[in-house]
């Protein structure tokens, strides 16, 4: 299916902008002007991409609803204001099968979704689909679309070798790796790895006072697999048998391989969902869904080992109810730690100390209903939070001295957003 044509407006030329501010302001104000015109002029467009849920029917497994349908139309796509950091819609991939994760490849060359589905091609399994960027205008060419070794594929990421796409199945459990082919597209699974062990309760050890959140913890759910920065290790998340796993991955036969410590466990039922390394690559905090916490975890990339060290809650104090977390990101610059929480619907700000450990900022209400993801733009100024419920997302601007956030007052009308991803167009790498 080809997408909707994308459409750029034609930016006002240097030349006009010169002859339009002397009748304006003045030579004098236009001197003043010039560095910013010519930077404008010369700055390439920065788009965004959106994946989201996009089924029209409820993702149904052995008769109980696990995904209501979304509201979503496939991949949106967008231009970024940097400025005020608007969003403006410029064209959709329609795609029914929720690309809920996106991922480029380091050239960003390359696009890679993960499908949130339960079939393909007449098999219990989701499904991931390569795509071809046209650096000119952002525009998706579908390469090809291959199982994701279990259902619902619900993250992805690529081994530094480039040769590689490691999936999390959140419904089947599993994690998997596809081998990536010089052209960009996927091939066959090369390794699946079922999930095992023993899952957790349906209680929280740490849910907050008063939460009626009941734990995914039925059986195991891969949620991320990512290499460490060192890319000596791949770690996976699992919900539901409340562990991170640690990997070696063959990145010439494409199998991974349980690394020896294999794991580190958190406290039964808080379900570890997300993970976010400190730019050092020394320090990892853990997202746990249902116990709603931040633990930091000293990581050594020599042997792949993780030491607890922390654990702090990503709610704000007091915080009684229940809530659901989603996503964790460090800044840029490794000041700050940032946690959305769900049902709550707010995103905490943590400043990191210098030992790694955190202390609680501030929070901003996500401005939208259910944050399921949020991003930072590439000058890591502007904050996007993804409102799954809501239909929206919403941008923030990001004080980089205290971490907080402000919202802008600009919001992006999108069906059921999962995940954005930000390209500036004309640039490799």
């Amino acid at each position: 299916m080809q997408p909707l044509p994308i459409i750029t407006p034609s930016p006002l030329s240097l030349h006009s902008f010169l002859r339009t501010s002397i009748v304006a302001a003045g030579a004098a104000t236009v001197l003043a002007l010039l560095p910013a015109a010519l930077a404008a002029e010369t700055s390439s467009p920065l788009m965004a991409y959106v994946g989201t849920y996009s089924s029209p029917l409820p993702f149904v497994r052995h008769g109980e609803t696990l995904l209501p349908p979304g509201n979503g139309r496939g991949i949106h796509l967008f231009q970024v204001d940097r400025a005020t950091g608007a969003l403006s819609p410029r064209g959709v991939y329609e795609q029914k099968t929720s690309p809920t994760c996106l991922v480029f490849n380091a050239a960003r060359t390359r696009l890679y979704s993960t499908n949130a589905t339960d079939q393909f091609e007449g098999g219990e399994s989701g499904s991931i689909s390569a795509f071809a960027i046209d650096r000119s205008d952002g525009h998706l060419t579908l390469l090809n679309t291959v199982a994701s070794g279990g259902a619902g594929p619900t993250f992805a990421s690529i081994d530094p070798s480039g040769r590689f796409l490691l999936v999390a199945n959140y419904f089947g459990g599993s994690v998997a790796v596809l081998p990536i082919r010089t052209d960009g597209s996927l091939g066959p699974a090369s390794d699946i790895h079922k999930g095992a062990g023993k899952v957790g309760p349906k209680r929280a050890t740490n849910a907050p006072p008063g939460s009626f959140g009941i734990s995914g913890h039925e059986q195991p759910h891969a949620h991320m697999i990512l290499p460490d920065p060192s890319g000596r290790f791949v770690l996976s998340a699992d919900l539901g048998t409340d562990q991170i796993l640690v990997w070696k991955l063959d990145d010439h036969a494409g199998v991974l391989s349980a690394n020896d410590p294999a794991s580190a466990s958190l406290p039964p039922g808080d379900g570890p969902r997300h993970f976010a390394f400190h730019p050092n690559g020394r320090w990892l905090y853990s997202l746990q869904e249902e116990g709603a916490t931040v633990v930091l975890f000293d990581f050594n990339p020599e042997n792949g080992r993780l030491t607890s060290r922390q654990t702090i809650s990503s709610l704000p104090p007091g915080f009684v109810g229940t809530s659901m977390a989603s996503e964790i990101l460090a800044s840029s610059d490794g000041r700050f730690i940032y946690a959305a929480n769900r049902l709550h619907d707010g995103i905490s700000c943590f400043s990191v100390g210098a030992t790694g450990e955190l202390t609680f900022v501030a929070e901003e209400l996500s401005h939208g209903d259910f944050p399921r993801t949020f991003n930072f733009d590439p000058t890591g100024n502007l904050l996007y939070s993804c409102n799954q419920r809501g239909d929206n997302i919403a941008t923030f601007r990001v004080d980089r001295d205290s971490g907080r956030l402000t919202f802008t007052g600009q919001y992006a009308a999108v069906g059921s957003p999962a995940i954005i991803v930000f390209l500036e167009l004309g640039k490799g790498g």
